[in-house]
């Protein structure tokens, strides 16, 4: 880290949305829906915005789309919560040249998936990381995805990397609570592990995670705020019962690949956000018809 000042970093709060990038027929970004969006998101319960995540259709985003995407969400939140903008990619060039990017746009700090389809050894994904933390100034999540990305970050590499001053964090979507519970035991206590999985958003708080960077909260944030309150506060019996209430639904918002079901949710309730890019494509009439019913229940419809 020589020559660079790591920001000031804590722990921002429990409820984190990977956003969704609204689209324009044409594959722009819609930069008004984003600020329908953005707002909607804060108003219902975000703590911090994930842009060009997954979930924000990144492998769709140019390095150009990217850096208008960051300078405009920095602009018009202005401050209301932490901006975190996705900047990994497969090639340790092209992640540091993006985190830098996001850094001079004025982003709070970066995420960066393991590097997909290479499948490196542990030791590549630590000098990976490494790599990149030498190069910003900027807090560093870490994203653990197998499932798409196809390699595993294991607990003993990411509790390696967590003695990294400027790596302050793992988003942890391996569904292996296992391995999760070995990473918060591995960790200081200032290294947050959040779930990557709305469907285990309680459990890992339970096991001693810090909270959730969800998908479902686009639609469901008022309710995950709630359950997520109630825990910390120590209704666990509340927190609980919401949680069981509110799986079936965090389970239909990924019938079909994320972000599709979201998306259409979104647009049903009035906060419009466009379509998905291809190769993704629109819900079919069945999927839709199983968010409907998920939407007719929830008190974020809009009659």
């Amino acid at each position: 880290m020589e020559g660079l000042q790591v920001k000031p970093t804590g722990k921002y709060g429990p409820l984190w949305t990977a956003m969704v990038t609204p689209f324009h027929e044409n594959g722009s970004i819609d930069f008004k829906a984003c600020e329908s969006l953005m707002d909607h998101l804060i108003a219902t319960g975000t703590d911090v915005l994930v842009v060009a995540g997954t979930t924000g259709e990144s492998p769709f985003l140019t390095q150009e789309a990217c850096e208008q995407l960051f300078r405009f969400c920095v602009k018009y939140v202005n401050g209301r919560v932490p901006i975190v903008a996705g900047t990994g990619t497969n090639s340790t060039k092209s992640t540091v040249e993006r985190s830098l990017m996001a850094e001079e746009a004025g982003v709070d700090a970066i995420m960066l998936v393991t590097p997909y389809y290479n499948k490196p050894s542990q030791d590549g994904l630590y000098a990976h990381f490494q790599h990149v933390a030498s190069k910003t100034s900027l807090p560093i999540m870490l994203y653990n995805v197998p499932g798409r990305t196809g390699c595993n970050l294991e607990a003993e590499t990411a509790i390696r990397l967590s003695a990294i001053e400027s790596i302050v964090a793992i988003k942890e979507a391996s569904g292996n609570l296992d391995q999760i519970a070995a990473i918060i035991e591995g960790t200081p206590d200032s290294f947050a592990v959040y779930s990557g999985d709305d469907g285990l958003t309680l459990p890992v708080l339970a096991i001693g995670g810090d909270g959730i960077v969800s998908v479902a909260s686009h639609v469901l944030g008022q309710e995950m705020k709630q359950m997520v309150n109630a825990f910390l506060a120590g209704n666990k019996k509340d927190a609980a019962k919401a949680h069981r209430q509110l799986l079936p639904a965090m389970k239909t918002m990924f019938l079909a690949p994320n972000p599709t079901c979201v998306k259409y949710a979104l647009n049903q309730i009035g906060v419009h956000v466009g379509d998905v890019q291809l190769p993704l494509i629109p819900l079919n009439a069945l999927e839709k018809k199983q968010v409907d019913h998920v939407l007719a229940s929830l008190s974020t419809v809009k009659k």
